[in-house]
């Protein structure tokens, strides 16, 4: 199966470094068994795209990307001319953990699209077929790009705090960025309106967008995290999830929480500091990593996506071409967006 308007050659941008992009030509390569050429037609920055953007990348970054179909390698089921978004892992689908379901937790994974295999910001990207989730007509394929970070890392993250915690009343949110702005949009959808969600940051534009999305806001300039809970009404949480990675506002979060609370990090990057006894054994709470999401979390998240999509959509701030991929990862990096897309 293959599409009749596929070039033989593509320009891409080529993360140099130092917070420079330039860009290249690559083929455009045919797929083989099983796999798929996808036209990408929408692609979000991220913000672990940070060390790529200043140390460089030796392969076409982008692992939030939506599109099309146009070429079909053999022993393949999917058609040409279906939309959908690219699940990041490359997992084997045949390990102990694949066959269980925790497709993010693959032990014989064969890469990360656009960490070590090429990604979404080129105009075309290879995949193996098992990752391709088709998406329908419905939702367009800009918007379909929240399935991924936005909703399915953050979506994860509170159900594994909702494993260990069930009666959930307040929830803390460490950085409202755009994993943060989707952790507390989808706290609402999936904890209802009841539950305080209470989200602090350095941003004021991030915060502005978060208090729009109906969370309570704490401006971290101007005090404390205990603070800001105590001017909500609030002397505790009882989940906290951190997206920012910073060892500061895990170790306040982990502070903030109540007995029996739960701490789950989502955020890569700095450490934590714990008295087991305090912190851990005699109040029962606990810390729990939480890395992407499983792949058929996916189907539960479309129907999200399909009914909540205006709401959702308030995170999606800024729409650029590729040509002005540099410019927006500098505005993206300096907190003044929400989530921004490469739309081609």
């Amino acid at each position: 199966m293959t599409g009749d308007t596929v070039p033989a050659e593509m320009l891409v941008p080529r993360f140099l470094g130092e917070g420079e992009i330039s860009f290249v030509r690559k083929p455009v390569q045919k797929p083989g068994r099983g796999q798929l050429s996808i036209a990408v037609k929408a692609n979000a920055l991220c913000g672990s795209e940070r060390g790529q953007f200043f140390d460089g990348s030796g392969v076409t970054p982008g692992h939030e990307a939506a599109g099309v179909v146009v070429d079909a390698g053999p022993e393949t089921r999917t058609a040409v001319g279906t939309r959908g978004v690219i699940y990041l892992m490359d997992f084997c689908g045949e390990c102990r953990s694949c066959a269980l379901g925790f497709t993010n937790q693959c032990t014989n994974k064969r890469g990360d699209y656009g960490f070590n295999e090429d990604g979404g910001y080129g105009p075309y990207v290879l995949v193996n077929e098992n990752v391709f989730f088709p998406t329908g007509d419905d939702v367009p394929l800009a918007e379909a790009t929240m399935l991924l970070d936005v909703m399915g890392t953050t979506g994860h993250a509170i159900k594994r705090g909702l494993r260990l915690r069930e009666d959930v009343r307040s929830l803390g949110i460490a950085g409202a960025g755009p994993v943060g702005l989707g952790t507390l949009a989808m706290a609402k959808i999936l904890l209802g309106p009841e539950v305080s969600v209470v989200i602090s940051d350095l941003s004021p534009y991030r915060l502005d967008l978060a208090g729009r999305l109906g969370g309570k806001t704490i401006d971290l300039r101007e005090k404390t995290l205990f603070e800001g809970l105590r001017e909500h009404g609030l002397e505790e949480v009882d989940l906290a999830i951190d997206t920012s990675g910073k060892a500061p506002a895990r170790q306040s979060h982990m502070e903030a929480l109540s007995k029996r609370g739960v701490l789950v990090c989502a955020g890569h990057g700095e450490g934590l500091s714990l008295d087991v006894s305090r912190d851990l054994i005699a109040p029962e709470r606990a810390v729990l990593g939480s890395e992407y999401f499983r792949y058929d979390e996916l189907h539960s998240n479309m129907q999200i996506l399909h009914e909540h999509l205006p709401y959702l959509g308030q995170i999606i701030t800024h729409r650029v071409a590729l040509q002005d991929l540099q410019e927006a990862f500098e505005i993206f990096l300096r907190g003044e967006t929400g989530k921004v897309l490469v739309e081609q």
